[in-house]
């Protein structure tokens, strides 16, 4: 089969190659899925610069990429929450990246029946967003009336953050710039603060949860907005300690500027790592039926032209989610 594989580290141009490679072997927990769509994060760029080595290992040459939407061809012995046929979508567990390929083999545990009313390409591009939206949401305990701040509301993560934060009943100030302002108001969410024009920190008070999708300073101005007792959630600052110990990172120490604002705050600081999940996945194909999320797509590229999808990801402007029609 057909597969773009990541063959070096570096600039995407180099490191991304078409290979005819072996269709992959179902295990007894595993469905193989015909891939009608994949989808492509920052995750992946990151991979392919090499960023991740330390943390994330992978063998070379290796097919790219985790979000998939497609059909199941067939199925392991142990699997029977699913029959070939089912339309599905998921984001792969780390030990079978690799969904731009016509065939990917999946563990069922992260698989789930995709939305109904819509089409594979944007069923595609929901897994990876909604799923790291939904857990960091949920760990905060988000709930009705809530005061919940997210970064970067036209990205991937953050677009699904919005809607879903908006299916609790919160009420949500995001951050995007200029040229965004009215495509992100129509999420819904409740106050859209231009970074151009606008300091979101004299705007935002008294939050209940930060969703902080953008690190570095952002993190440490999180604990400001926030009221005593609130919550940070982040995808990109600094890890806490408990999650460095995962990592076996046992002399990990938060940085401390940033401890001391979580203790003057009395305030709940954690780093999300994101885990495939389809039940969670089940959860966001019912709010997705139900019209309280829709997938929100910058551009669709064919299959032969993959390595300009992750240009275009790479030049950082993109609105939406970026996706691959394989079939």
């Amino acid at each position: 089969m057909k597969a773009l594989q990541l063959v070096k580290y570096g600039e995407i141009k180099d490191s991304l190659v078409f290979n005819e490679v072996s269709k992959p072997t179902v295990q007894a927990k595993d469905v193989l899925i015909e891939v009608k769509a994949a989808a492509i994060n920052p995750i992946d760029k990151s991979i392919i610069l090499g960023n991740l080595q330390g943390m994330m290992p992978i063998p070379l040459p290796s097919t790219v990429a985790y979000d998939v939407s497609g059909i199941i061809v067939e199925k392991g012995e142990e699997v029977t929450n699913f029959e070939i046929g089912d339309l599905v979508y998921s984001r792969v567990p780390q030990e079978q990246m690799g969904t731009i390929a016509e065939y990917v083999a999946v563990n069922a545990m992260a698989v789930s029946k995709k939305p109904g009313n819509i089409t594979f390409e944007a069923a595609a591009s929901i897994p990876l967003a909604a799923l790291t939206a939904l857990q960091s949401l949920e760990y905060a305990g988000i709930k009705a009336n809530d005061k919940v701040l997210i970064h970067a509301g036209s990205g991937g993560v953050g677009s699904i953050a919005i809607q879903y934060a908006k299916s609790k009943g919160a009420y949500v100030y995001t951050t995007t710039s200029t040229n965004n302002v009215n495509w992100v108001k129509e999420l819904g969410a409740d106050r859209v603060i231009d970074y151009k024009t606008e300091d979101y920190k004299t705007i935002v008070k008294e939050a209940d949860i930060v969703f902080d999708t953008l690190g570095k300073n952002y993190s440490l101005e999180a604990l400001q907005v926030i009221k005593q007792g609130g919550k940070v959630v982040s995808v990109v600052g600094p890890l806490d300690e408990d999650s460095a110990k995962m990592f076996g990172m046992n002399d990990y120490k938060l940085p401390e500027e940033l401890s001391k604002l979580i203790s003057s705050k009395g305030a709940v600081y954690k780093f999300i790592f994101m885990h495939p999940n389809g039940a969670h996945l089940s959860e966001i194909k019912l709010l997705i039926e139900d019209e309280k999320i829709k997938p929100i797509i910058d551009k669709v590229y064919p299959f032969s032209e993959s390595v300009e999808a992750f240009n275009h990801l790479a030049s950082g402007r993109a609105k939406g989610k970026i996706v691959i029609k394989i079939s």
